[in-house]
This record gives C-alpha cells, structure tokens and sequence, in this order.
C-alpha cells in the first residue's frame, strides 16, 4: 500500500501541475491530500494511522517539511538563501535601465562585419546579460524585439536566429550570478550532510569502524563554490554557441551573412562602445570578481550589485544633461577613497593605535559617506523616474516570495515522498543499476532533462535534488563534489527553458517574433543548441577539473586556507613531495644526498643526534618513495582482478540488508495488527519466510574464498598506507629537527642580548624584597619565550621565584647559578655553530622546505596551493577502502 500511496503523491502532483495550478500550492497539496488519505486508509483499513507509512505517522510527516524547511533556513549560519532577493532585484532594475538595448546595439556594430556577426553579438551579449540581469524572459524579449528584426532583415536564416536569441537568454541559469546556482547550492548543502552520513554507513558496513575518516568524507558546496565552479562552463558553453555560429556561417554563408556598419568607426563610435560596455562590465567584475577573489561573500557581493545597478539605472533613465553623471561619479570617488584607505591602513577600528590609522579610518570614513551619498542619490532619482523604484521592489518581493513558498512545498513534498518510502525506493533502483556510478548518475540526467520538457527549473531543482542527490555523493566510487554535482545539474535543467512544449524561452520568444516567423521554426532553430548544452554536459563530466579547479585555486589561495596537514589535502601533498623527489639528478634529491655529509661537531650530542638524525631521515626519502611506489603499483596490479569481486559482494550484501529492513518492517506491521486481521498476519509471516530464504540463497552466492580475497587485498592496501604514512613521517622529521635548530641558531643575537639582563638578577635574587625580585624575574621569563631553546633556563629560573619566599635565599641562588650555568653553557656552543654550522644548515633547511616540509607549515604558499588546486580537482576513487 505504500507504493500505491507513493503513486497517489506522484499523481496528485503531476495533474495539479499539467492543470495548470501554481507550483507553490501543488506541491505542499500533493503532500497533504497523499499524507491524509493514507492515514485515513490506515484508520479504515489497517488498524491504525500509521498503518501505510514507511515509517512514522501521518503527524510526524505533515509537520517534518515545515520542521526542516524551518531547522535549515532560519538558522544563523545558513544565510544562502539572502542572495536570491539582492540579485533579483539587481537584474529587474538592471532590465528596466535597458542595458540590454545598449548592448545589443553596441555589439551588433561591432561583430556586424564578421561572417556569423549579428548571431555571435547575440550570444555575446545574452552572456554579458546573464553576468548581470539574469533574467531570461526579459533578456529573450529583449534580443526578441531588437536583434530578431535586423537578424531576418539582413538575411538570417530564421531557425538560426530563434534559436540564437532563445538559447543566448537561457545563460543566464548558468552564468554567475544565478538564482539558479544559489538555491542548488542551498539544497546540496543539505543532500552533503545526508550523503555524508550515507557514506560514513557504508564504510562501517564494510569496514566495521563507527568513524569515517576525514579525507573520506563528502565535500559540500556554498553559492560562493557555486559560482566560481559555474564560471568556465559557462564559458566553455558561450564559446560552443559562438563557435556553431561562425561554423555555419562559413559552410553557409546565405545562412548568417556579414552585415556592413554604414556608420563611421569615429570617436562619437568608440564612447557610445565604452558607455555601453564597461558600466556592466565593471559591475560583472565588482561582483564576481569579489567573490572569486574571496573579498566578499555571496550576500554581500550581491548587495554591491544591487547598489550598482541603482547608480547604473540613475544615469541610464534619466535625460542627458549635466548632472546624470554626478551620482555614479561621486560613487566612484568614493570607491577610489576606500580603495586607498584600505590599501595603505589598518582600517580596524579596534587596533588603531597611531595617528596613521586615525587618519586611515576617518579617509575610509569620506569615502563611505561619498558611496552613501552616490547611491541615496540615485535612489532619490529612480523613486522619482515613472515609480521605477517602487515598481523594482514589488517585482522583487513577488519573485522572491514564490521561491520561497516554492521551497517550502518541496521540502513538504520530499517528505511526503521519503513517508512512503520513495527514497528507499529510488536508492534501490539507482544502486542495482549496472554500470555503477555512472549509470546512475546518466539516469538521473536523463529524467531531469525529460522533467526539463514540462516543468521549471526552479521544481526540478527542489523536488528531484534532495531525493538524488545525496545517493550521488555519498557513491565512493565516484566520489564526485557537490560543486561539480551542482553545475551538472545547472547545465541539465537549463535545457528545461528550450525544450518545447513548455519552454518558457520558446514562449517569449513566440511572444514577440514577427508573424512571419512559425512556431516550428522556432522550435526547428533550438534543436542545435540544446544539442550544444547536451555536448557542454559532455565536456564537463569528463573533466571535472573544469569546475573544480577554480573553486580549489580560490580556497587554497585565501588567507583561510587549509593547511597541509589537512587530511583531505593528504594524497595530493605526498604526490607534491614525490614529484620533488622523482628527478634523480635533481636538486633536492642532491640536497638530500648530501645532508648527513654536514659537519654537527659544533653543536652538543643531544642536538646533534637529533640534527644527524633528521640529516639521515632525508637521505632515506628517495629510498621510501621507491618503496611508496612499489606498494603502489601492488595495489593498481591487484585492483583489475579484486573491484569485480568487491562490486558483487557489496551488492549481495545490499540486497541482505534490504531484505532484512522489510522483513523488520514486516514483523512490526504484524505487531501492530495484534491478532485482528489473522489472514493479513499469514501473508505477511509468508512473506517474511520468504525474505528469509532469500537472504540465505543471497549470502550463499558470496565467494567462498571473499574473507580471504578482502584480507589480501585489504593487507596490500595497508602497506601502501604504511609505505605513505612512513614516507610522511620521515619527511616532517627530515625537515622539522633541522628547522628546529635553525631557529636556535638564527635566535642567538637575542639570546646573547638575556646576558646582561641575566647577570642584573643576581643582586635582586640576593637581597631585593619578594615582589620587586619576582617582578623582575618574571619579566625576563616573558623574555625568554621570544627565545628558542631556553626551557632549562626558564625551568631554573621558575624554581628561583619559589625560593624568593624564603628568608634563607640560599636555594633560590644555587636554582640562579644553574640557569646562569644553563646559559653561559648554550653561548659557547651557539656562537661557535653560529659561525660555522648556521650558514650550511640554514641553506639546507631552505632548498627542502617546500617539498619535504610541506606538512610543518601553517599555510600553503602559492606554488603548493596551485599544485593543491589541480591536483584536488580530480574525482578520486576511494571504492577500495569500502
């Protein structure tokens, strides 16, 4: 009866929609109406309301969409979902400026004369558009009323040109800023979360553990992540437009010809150019640029787009005349005067110490008053301009709202789908499936373009997303990123505004397109370039890197990067040492050879077992990669014959442990008839008998030999970590000591200035009263940690502060003479190492510190962070380990 439910849930919503009922209410409807009719069936039929439920009841599931919606979006840190209303905003005001009849002009004299021009000027600038409005209706209309006529006057072949302006509009779900990106970037971050438990569930099923390590874990995803990641794809999608175009135009030139600017290519020209372009250029920068240079984050760089398209839309809407420029130019003195406060002073309020940084604040501070001042100018013009202002607010808080309640909905339906078992269901489908990872994840993509055919991005994003998704993620096999996820099912579901019948790309574009254009043709004209966005999914699944490698370069180059003792970033720093090492005339390998060749006779034995020891430990690290290697290379030769095994043993093993959740679900169901309804009691302790003989014929198809196959594979894989564990190891050590009494050495000028200061002890030790001789030991304590290598003078002088007490300073001076003893024992030697160990040392200490010293450092420089960046920005398979 579940499925049955399952079935009215689908069906419920699938008629509501093709009926034309609003998605925000046929959502949380479906829900509701499915939610009640199985408790009522429950009531009537079987013993209780709980009665068709996968789990839980009636209750539970009715209040467990609103319970998540309101556990996920009103919490502090989860602030995702503020972008969406700032870049809205953004876009209409940015569309009722008619940016986009600037452009179009402007590019179309530009790229006129190329053969494929008009078309390519389209594309161009339906990219732009998706940079700054993003709005695709109005983008198509746009390009619709402007670009469409002059494209079918001059020749155009019409498919071509519907189809150019209808896919163009479209970018603007891929291209950052999009609304799009955000909301997937919201509900990945919660399928992360559930993958991350599915996956930590899998491991200890194979493994036994409770704890999933770290660097198995799944990597979640921000709208930050998102747009960085979406940004060459898009790119990458842009260029294939353009790219088709120009082709056509050369293989059929009668089909896009080139169009002759009458005008002249003057100056008047050129500042008609600049005016057009780099207002939204410099707007796409401030905004993307901020995020992907990580000085903003999504929220805030979406309310400096707001603030800039009010300025724009100032200037824009308002007569030419003297004054249209004075508040975008008082903004942007203002932007220069922040710009040089920040750069050239400690703008922190609370560290302001100098006159300097006084004089720093209060330049910040005019050129905050000047931003103000700019923009609540030209919001004082758009209120005043037709009620612009007013008009932009009610469209924004209209647009706004319905993604929420659309949220709201889906979080409902989703739980009304996971009620009746949905999930179980879907994630046994997906799972069985052969093939693997990638047969599940080209399913996936399949139903949502075929879902693209009659519903929005928007229901696709929400409804199917959270239920898929967290299978996707939680594949070790895989092991794909909620990023490179994300922007695969951003490309996917933007086909959802070209596939007829309800392209909503197709419909604007009908809406304004001359009478002689047909619908068919329209339809004739998107085929090629949904072909294109099919291809662009191509190449982003099989480079992964595409999307990855930025959001990493980002993150690894900012100043809250990770470390590299990271364990996430572990394969990736050992394959960074190894690369070092892989050159066996090279100069680290050099360096190390000759390490233990360094003469330690100046320092003392302790120090210099300890140097020698790190010296030694170097000269082994070519050895230990060698043998790092060799235990790799057993593994790669084993996994051929192994991975068959291991994917028919987890999926019997699946398969048992499905069975025996039914069967458990089956004996509580007959609990809970208590005898009332005897002949669907017998049916079900049938059916339980034969889920029981089924698991038997399921393990009994296990290899005899799987116990002994895991533990020799499993035993191959332990000495590859050994191997990497070991070369780690050894690398910190061969590093870390060595460093270590560098910085002794290098600290020996300060050490030297503690004598005098030192010696000045001795009189207060002897006679000065308690408080004034501990003041003054403690004092040069707080000195010594500035020093390396002074514990056992620190540690001498702690004992002499508690013989201060005594009326017999007897012990307190023998506790002074020690540490005196202490230090002029270190002088000696220090100075004399200083001499002639310090240079050789410290240059050794130098030339391995980026490679076999890596994991001692606090951050990463930028050499490493790149080499991080690139290296992470591949799927690693972690299926072994499972």
């Amino acid at each position: 009866m579940e499925i049955f439910f399952l079935f009215v849930l689908l069906a419920t919503m699938a008629i509501a929609l093709g009926s034309g009922y609003p998605v925000a209410f046929a959502l949380p409807g479906a829900a509701i109406i499915s939610i009640g009719l199985a408790a009522g069936a429950g009531m009537l039929f079987g013993g209780g309301p709980d009665a068709f439920f996968h789990t839980g009841g009636p209750s539970q599931w009715l209040s467990a969409g609103v319970t998540n919606l309101r556990g996920v979006y009103w919490e502090v840190e989860r602030d995702t979902l503020i972008a969406i209303p700032l870049f809205i905003f953004m876009g209409i005001m940015l569309q009722r400026s008619k940016i986009a009849e600037d452009l179009l002009m402007t590019m179309a004299r530009l790229f006129g004369p190329v053969p494929g021009g008009l078309g390519i000027s389209v594309v161009v600038v339906g990219a732009l558009l998706a940079a700054t409005t993003g709005i695709v209706g109005a983008t198509v209309v746009a390009m619709g009323l402007i670009s469409l006529p002059a494209m079918l006057r001059n020749s155009y072949s019409v498919p071509l040109a519907t189809g150019t302006i209808a896919a163009s509009g479209t970018l603007g779900q891929i291209i950052p800023p999009s609304v799009v990106l955000i909301i997937l970037a919201d509900q990945l971050g919660s399928a992360a979360d559930q993958a991350a438990t599915l996956r930590a569930g899998l491991y200890k099923e194979a493994t036994g553990e409770a704890s999933l390590p770290s660097a198995f874990g799944v990597t979640s995803t921000s709208a930050g992540e998102m747009f960085i990641g979406a940004f060459i794809p898009g790119l990458v999608l842009v260029a294939l437009y353009v790219l088709f175009i120009l082709v056509v135009a050369i293989v059929r030139p009668s089909m896009a010809p080139p169009v002759r600017h009458e005008g002249r290519f003057d100056v008047d020209f050129w500042i008609n150019v600049t005016l057009a372009l780099v207002p939204p250029l410099a707007l796409i920068f401030v905004v993307l640029g901020s995020i992907i240079f990580g000085i903003a984050t999504v929220n805030q760089a979406g309310a400096v787009g707001a603030a800039g398209a009010l300025i724009m839309a100032s200037y824009r809407l308002m007569p030419r005349k003297a004054t249209t420029f004075v508040p975008a130019l008082i903004s942007i003195v203002g932007v220069l005067i922040l710009g040089y406060a920040i750069s050239a002073h400690n703008m922190n309020v609370k560290a302001a110490i100098s006159a300097g940084d006084l004089s720093g604040i209060w330049i910040g501070a005019v050129g905050a008053v000047l931003i103000l001042i700019g923009i609540a100018w030209s919001t004082l013009r758009i209120y005043r301009i037709d009620g612009t202002l007013s008009a932009v607010m009610i469209e924004t808080a209209k647009t706004s709202s319905l993604v929420f309640i659309i949220l709201m909905g889906a979080a409902m339906l989703t739980a009304a789908f996971r009620a009746f078992g949905g999930e179980d269901i879907v994630r046994d489908f997906l799972t069985t499936l052969p093939g693997g990872f990638w047969t599940q994840f080209l399913i996936v993509m399949l139903v949502m373009f075929i879902m693209g055919f009659f519903l929005d991005f928007i229901e696709i994003a929400v409804v199917v997303v959270p239920i898929v998704a967290p299978i996707l993620l939680s594949d070790p096999e895989a092991n794909i990123t909620a990023v490179w996820l994300g922007v695969m099912v951003g490309l996917n579901v933007q086909t959802s505004f070209l596939t007829p019948p309800f392209g909503f790309a197709l419909f604007y574009l009908r809406g304004v397109a001359p009478a002689i254009v047909r619908t068919v043709q329209i339809y004739r004209g998107v085929l090629p370039f949904i072909g294109l966005q099919i291809a662009a999914l191509g190449i982003v699944a099989a480079t992964p890197p595409l999307v990855n490698y930025l959001p990493n370069r980002v993150s690894y180059l900012a100043e809250t990067s990770p470390p590299p003792r990271n364990p996430r970033l572990g394969v990736c720093v050992q394959d960074y040492m190894m690369e070092g090492l892989a050159d066996a005339s090279g100069a680290l390998r050099t360096t190390l050879a000759e390490g233990p060749r360094i003469d330690l006779s100046a320092l003392p034995a302790p120090l210099a077992a300890k140097v020698g020891g790190a010296l030694g430990a170097g000269a082994e690290m070519a050895v230990l990669r060698d043998g790092l290697l060799a235990a790799g290379a057993e593994v790669d030769a084993a996994t051929p014959a192994y991975r068959p095994i291991l994917r028919a043993v987890r999926d019997l093993e699946r398969r048992v442990r499905n069975d025996q959740r039914e069967i458990d679900r089956l004996r509580a169901a007959v609990n809970r008839l208590q005898g009332s309804e005897p002949d669907d009691a017998a049916r079900m302790q049938a059916r339980i008998a034969e889920l029981e003989a089924e698991i038997t014929a399921l393990r009994d198809q296990i290899p005899a030999d799987w116990t002994a196959t895991h533990d020799a594979f499993k035993a191959l894989l332990d000495a590859r970590d050994a191997a990497a564990n070991r070369f780690g190891r050894t690398a910190e050590k061969a590093y870390g000591d060595v460093a270590e009494v560098v910085a002794i050495l290098q600290g020996t000028p300060a050490f030297e200035a503690l004598g005098p200061d030192l010696a000045a002890l001795r009189p207060l030790v002897e006679g000065a009263d308690k408080a004034t001789a501990e003041e003054a030991v403690k004092a040069f304590e707080a000195r010594l940690r500035d020093v390396a290598n002074t514990s056992e003078i620190a540690s001498a002088l702690s004992k002499v502060r508690r013989g201060l007490g005594s009326t017999d300073r007897t012990r307190a001076l023998a506790d002074y003479e020690a540490a005196v003893e202490e230090y002029e024992g270190q002088i000696g030697w220090r100075t004399a190492a200083q001499a002639t160990l310090l240079p050789a040392l410290a240059a050794h200490a130098e030339a391995i510190r980026d490679r076999v010293g890596i994991r001692t450092e606090q951050r990463m420089n930028r050499e490493q962070a790149l080499f991080m960046a690139s290296c992470m920005a591949d799927h690693r398979d972690l299926s072994l380990y499972f």
